[in-house]
C-alpha cells in the first residue's frame, strides 16, 4: 500500500514579473514502510519537494495523496493538523529551544495535539521516547549541555512523540561527525525496520543516501533516477 502518491506535481514561484518553475512535473509513489533517500544538488528542487511532501507548502498544480487523503490544496489549519498527526520532522540544525530541557522539548508536540493529553501522560510518553533514543539520563539537560548527536536524538524523540507513520529528515547528519552520523543512521534504520515508520531522508551526501533502501535523484526540478539499493535490499 502506498503512503504517498504524487501525480504531476508542479511548483512555480513568482519573482516580481519572473516566473520560476522549480518542480516541473513530479510523479512518485512511496510505499508504507519504505526508507527512501532524496538526493540532489543545490537548486535541484529537492527542498521544495520535501516542503510539499511535509505539507509545509502547496504545489501550484498536481495531486498529493497522503495515507489515502488528498492534501495538496488543504487550508493552512488543515495542513497543520495533518503534520501534527501523520508526520515527524528532523532538521540539520536540530531546532531546539535553548532554555528548554530535553524532556520539555519532546513533550511540546503533545500540547498541540487535537486530542487532549494530560501533563502526566505527556511526561510519561516523552520519558519513554527519550529512553528509546538512549537519553534517559539527559532528560533534564538543556541543548547547551548536550553534544550534537544528543541534540539530534532529542529532535528525533520530539518528531516521534505522536507516533507518526511518516518521518521526514532534512540533512539530519549535516552537523554531525562521522561516528555520530553512523549512530543516527542506525537509529533511522531501527525505526524503519522494527517500527515500520516510513522515512524520507533528504541529503546531498551519497554516503548518507546509501543507508537507504531506495535512492531518488533529482536534477532541474525533475526525478533523474529512482533506484533500489542492491546491497541493502539483498
Amino acid at each position: 500500500m502506498n503512503l504517498i502518491e504524487l501525480r504531476d506535481i508542479r511548483k512555480t514561484f513568482l519573482l516580481g514579473e519572473v516566473v520560476l518553475p522549480v518542480l516541473k512535473g513530479i510523479t512518485l509513489d512511496i510505499a508504507t514502510g519504505e526508507r527512501v533517500a532524496l538526493i540532489g544538488a543545490s537548486g535541484s528542487g529537492k527542498s521544495t519537494l520535501m516542503n510539499t511532501l511535509g505539507c509545509l507548502d502547496r504545489p501550484t498544480s498536481g495531486h498529493y495523496r497522503l495515507d489515502g487523503e488528498e492534501v495538496s490544496q488543504l487550508s493552512n489549519d488543515a495542513r497543520a493538523v495533518v503534520r501534527n498527526q501523520k508526520m515527524g520532522f528532523v532538521f540539520q540544525n536540530f531546532n531546539l529551544l535553548a532554555r528548554t530541557t530535553a524532556l520539555a522539548q519532546v513533550m511540546m508536540p503533545l500540547l498541540y495535539d487535537t486530542k487532549y493529553v494530560s501533563q502526566k501522560e505527556a511526561k510519561r510518553r516523552a520519558t519513554a521516547m527519550l529512553d528509546r533514543v538512549g537519553l534517559a539520563d539527559r532528560m533534564d539537560h538543556h541543548p547547551s549541555q548536550l553534544s550534537g548527536g544528543q541534540q539530534q536524538r532529542v529532535a528525533l524523540a520530539r518528531a516521534l512523540i505522536n507516533n507518526p507513520p511518516f518521518l521526514l529528515a532534512d540533512e539530519p547528519t549535516g552537523n554531525l561527525d562521522s561516528n555520530t552520523t553512523r549512530e543516527v543512521l542506525a537509529l533511522f534504520k531501527e525505526l524503519n525496520e522494527h517500527d515500520g515508520i516510513t522515512i524520507l531522508l533528504v541529503t546531498h551526501d551519497p554516503k548518507v543516501a546509501a543507508s537507504c533502501k531506495r535512492v531518488i535523484r533529482m536534477a532541474d526540478g525533475l526525478i533523474e533516477a529512482d533506484e533500489l539499493n542492491p546491497e541493502i535490499n539483498a
